[in-house]
């Protein structure tokens, strides 16, 4: 089984920065897509950045210039580095990702979610 792990969450002045990291465990064999969603109040779920595949990587327009995801394959884990924080950053956010086990068998999980304040 695969987990996901988020942590870096907080409280944060607005103009400030957090990292939010995403560790996977289990039996994997590799992971393939990646990204990070955020949920905030009142709010449908929506992408903020996401790698489908390779190197292609994908913002959402909102945060494009502020956000970074980046990815360390050798320690099975994702990060989102967020810079000049708004409050309407405010979001539970989420990690996701698929790929494989070993064995063969796909998999696609997500986090439990790490909390995003932004003051203003």
């Amino acid at each position: 089984q695969v987990r996901l792990v988020e942590s870096g969450g907080g409280l944060v002045q607005a103009g400030g920065s957090l990292r939010l990291s995403c560790i996977a465990s289990g039996s994997i064999l590799s992971i393939n897509a990646v990204g990070w969603y955020r949920r905030a109040p009142g709010k449908q779920r929506e992408l903020v950045a996401g790698i489908p595949s390779g190197t292609r990587i994908n913002y959402a327009d909102s945060v494009k210039g502020r956000f970074t995801i980046s990815r360390d394959n050798a320690k099975n884990t994702i990060y989102l580095q967020m810079n000049s924080l708004k409050p309407e950053d405010t979001a539970v956010y989420y990690c996701a990702a698929d790929g494989l086990v070993e064995g063969g068998e796909a998999f696609e999980v997500w986090g439990q979610g790490t909390p995003v304040t932004v003051s203003s």
